[in-house]
């Protein structure tokens, strides 16, 4: 099924979009809930403001990014890289 130049609301339940591909759409306020995004690929995505919690983000891999305002359990991440730099040192 493809979907081109729509303005939808789409609730997909108990369904299977393994290797479906999204260019160009905008999910912002969705509710992503029990949803596997093993071995996908994000790039260029705008995530400002997403709340992520009882995830197993094992093998995640984030790069190129803006980070700042970003926490991990209440930390900032860019605090944490430069501790972790200065600790390299």
């Amino acid at each position: 099924m493809k979907l081109h130049s729509t303005i939808e609301r789409i609730d997909a339940i108990d369904a299977n979009l393994s290797g479906s591909s999204f260019e160009n759409v905008n999910l912002s306020g969705a509710r992503l809930s029990d949803v596997k995004l093993s071995d996908a690929v994000i790039s260029n995505a705008c995530l400002g403001n997403v709340k992520i919690s009882d995830a197993n983000l094992s093998g995640l891999s984030i790069s190129d990014c803006r980070l700042d305002g970003m926490t991990i359990e209440g930390v900032a991440v860019v605090d944490l890289l430069a501790a972790y730099k200065k600790g390299q040192a």
